[in-house]
């Protein structure tokens, strides 16, 4: 992992088209922003995680018979 100091304003850049902002520094809390194309999916990691599980719950409760009678 790279850990990088910035300071409010200031940006990183990961690629050619994504770049990172911190917005504001509130004690605890950090916003930033994130400019990147709409083809880039961007989540918070909780919610990438819950997509993760139940994509992996909907595999494992496949049907694979009622599959190929709809092909």
């Amino acid at each position: 992992m790279l850990a990088l100091s910035r300071k409010q304003g200031e940006s990183i850049v990961i690629g050619n088209n994504i770049e990172i902002t911190v917005l504001e520094a509130k004690g605890d809390q950090v916003k930033i922003g994130i400019s990147a194309p709409k083809s880039v999916p961007v989540y918070r990691k909780e919610i990438y995680a819950q997509i993760q599980k139940e994509n992996r719950e909907a595999v494992a409760n496949l049907d694979v018979e009622s599959l190929k009678k709809l092909l």
